[in-house]
Parts: C-alpha cells; sequence; structure tokens
C-alpha cells in the first residue's frame, strides 16, 4: 500500500473471523500517543475480584475496565490496535464471547485479537483477564 493512510486498512482475507469482531490485521497510520493497559480483569475499584464462577460476567466488567483505561487516556475501543483475551476455560470463553462482542460492536471495533486458554491467572477465580494496544 502506497497510499497516505488516514483511517485503518482492514486486511481480511477470508470471513470466518466476522463473528468473533476481529480483523486478522490492521495496517494503521502511525498514531502519534500509543496506550498500553496492563492485564485487567473483573475487579472492582478495591481490588475485589467479583463474579466467581460468571465467565460472562467477568469478561462483561473486565471489557468495562479495559474501556475505562482507555477512556482516561482519551481513546476508546475503535482504538485499539491489539487485544488479548486470557481465559482458564476455553469452551466456557467461546460461549460467554458475546459480553466481548456486544461490546466491541456498539463501539464499532474490530481490533485484531487473540483469545488464549492459561492454567491460571493472577488471582484464584479470576477467569478472564484481557490486555490491549491503543494508539491514536
Amino acid at each position: 500500500m502506497t497510499q497516505q493512510l488516514t483511517a485503518p486498512y482492514r486486511i481480511n482475507p477470508t470471513t470466518w473471523n466476522a463473528g468473533l469482531r476481529y480483523d486478522q490485521a490492521q495496517l494503521r497510520p502511525a498514531p502519534a500517543q500509543l496506550l498500553t493497559v496492563a492485564g485487567q480483569g473483573s475487579i472492582d475499584a478495591d481490588g475485589q475480584l467479583l463474579h466467581e464462577g460468571d465467565m460472562s460476567a467477568q469478561m462483561s466488567l473486565t471489557m468495562a475496565n479495559v474501556e475505562d483505561l482507555l477512556a482516561r487516556g482519551g481513546m476508546d475501543l475503535r482504538d485499539v490496535t491489539r487485544l488479548v483475551v486470557y481465559v482458564t476455560d476455553m469452551d466456557a470463553a467461546l460461549a460467554s464471547y458475546g459480553a466481548i462482542t456486544e461490546r466491541l460492536d456498539a463501539a464499532g471495533a474490530t481490533p485484531p485479537a487473540t483469545l488464549v486458554a492459561v492454567a491460571r491467572l493472577a488471582l484464584p477465580g479470576m477467569a478472564v483477564e484481557i490486555d490491549a494496544t491503543a494508539g491514536r
């Protein structure tokens, strides 16, 4: 691509990923600002884990926490250049993934994303952790 980019260029050679609301790749103009968001979980303002045993509720609150940090950095989900979702139960995560796609749909965002199953996360009972990179 030789022309100057003014908006993300979505790269999807196939369409299987569309249902999960992410692009296989994006080419973006270089951001003036880069925001890196450390792994977020279903944690309240006091650092307490909420919704133990409820994957969907944990996904929803985790995404809300990511969105809060994005907003505090002057950005939103449309600015996310990479989203990584770590889960302790892949089947439960896939069944509950609508908690993530609803937020992405509401923002009109399709960031490149990776879903990874791990043996355990930082806090006992934590089933989801999401980190993100955003730029504007």
